[in-house]
């Protein structure tokens, strides 16, 4: 069996090549005409010896996964399905803006946590991804749109994972993948411009803010515990206090001076005035009376089996001047793609679930929120 150089991080590669029998700087060549050029034929890596390039046909292969779909919207969001074999296939999303282009890359197929307000954790889990498979959804998505647009120059400026998986469940493929992202011989994009989103595994950001310090999004969602254990499941096992300490934590290695706290807006649930002034209150508790988070309200973007609305925009309006007069800098995601069901939450692919995720969402939804809020 041959070896998908995708798999590997700069200094992986370079244990790779020194197994050949390589120097280390044909790894760094190597590594360039991957990520920053997206060639996968090795005879056109013209800079490679000969001999190495015959022991890299015979022995290795740079394969992107097969994409099953390509959906564009009228904003010019472009959605990608990729089989990663098994039944199983996950979704990127490029989200093109007048000063940057994000990719919105997956991390599992399915995902565990089972948030109620997110399409992807209905349909259950299957497995992690593997580092080759995360970084092929990047390479592809990059080198196909240069193409795309006729250009050599960089499309992709920003990363999210924010797709499909809790990425601080997937650690191990996590970090060599954004590894790729940052090395200035890959992608050779900032720490700033590196977003991982998780859900609040506690453990995995002080391990993340040692091993790789990228910026951070926390998908709170909700001002206490007891909202929060039926819409976010894993506060169970991590209390709002325990992943608000973790934030303050990762706030000494961050590349930001803020942590950015995800909010997704649901009507009746968790929108009302008394929930900004319990958030209000959370902030003020922290951060030494500085400004050390920023929320972004996310409008909630309905799939069937959800149960549940999106707030109005007036009350979302409300809810973010209340955030704002009290200091704390507040934003409101705008929706894209929800024409090609690309927007944040709706994200789905094709899972083959080893969960019983529907059942379990179903009982969820025979828990009245209203009365827990």
């Amino acid at each position: 069996m041959t070896t998908n150089l995708l798999d590997f991080d700069l200094e992986g590669l370079t244990a790779y090549c020194e197994q050949l029998g390589e120097k280390r700087f044909r790894a760094t060549q190597l590594f360039r005409w991957i990520h920053q050029r997206g060639a996968s034929d090795f005879d056109q890596m013209t800079d490679l010896a000969k001999s190495l390039r015959e022991k890299l046909k015979s022995r290795a292969h740079i394969t992107a996964l097969p994409v099953v779909t390509e959906h564009v919207s009228a904003d010019g969001t472009v959605k990608w399905l990729f089989d990663v074999g098994d039944g199983n296939a996950v979704e990127s999303v490029f989200i093109p803006e007048d000063d940057r282009g994000t990719l919105c890359v997956s991390s599992q197929a399915g995902c565990a946590v089972g948030c109620r307000f997110c399409s992807t954790g209905h349909q259950g889990f299957s497995r992690n991804l593997n580092t080759g498979e995360i970084l092929a959804q990047l390479w592809y998505a990059e080198h196909s749109l240069r193409k795309r647009f006729g250009t050599e120059d960089r499309i992709i400026s920003n990363v999210v994972m924010m797709g499909m998986g809790e990425p601080l469940q997937n650690y191990s493929a996590l970090v060599p993948a954004l590894r790729v992202m940052l090395d200035d011989h890959g992608y050779g994009l900032s720490r700033r411009r590196v977003t991982v989103s998780t859900s609040g595994v506690v453990p995995m950001m002080d391990r993340l803010s040692q091993d790789c310090a990228v910026a951070l999004a926390v998908s709170l969602h909700a001002p206490n515990d007891p909202l929060r254990d039926n819409l976010v499941p894993l506060n169970k096992k991590y209390p709002i206090a325990e992943l608000l300490d973790a934030c303050e934590r990762y706030l000494e290695f961050a590349p930001r001076d803020f942590i950015t706290f995800e909010y997704c807006m649901l009507d009746g649930v968790n929108d009302q005035p008394e929930h900004a002034r319990q958030l209000i209150e959370l902030v003020r508790a922290r951060g030494d009376g500085k400004s050390w988070c920023k929320f972004n309200l996310i409008p909630f973007n309905p799939f069937p089996a959800s149960g549940l609305l999106r707030s109005p925009s007036a009350r979302v309006t409300e809810f973010a001047t209340l955030l704002s007069n009290a200091g704390i800098v507040t934003t409101v995601r705008k929706t894209r793609g929800d024409d090609i069901d690309a927007a944040c939450g709706q994200l789905a692919g094709d899972v083959k679930d080893r969960t019983r995720a529907a059942e379990r969402m179903a009982k969820q939804r025979t828990i009245p929120l209203k009365q827990v809020s």
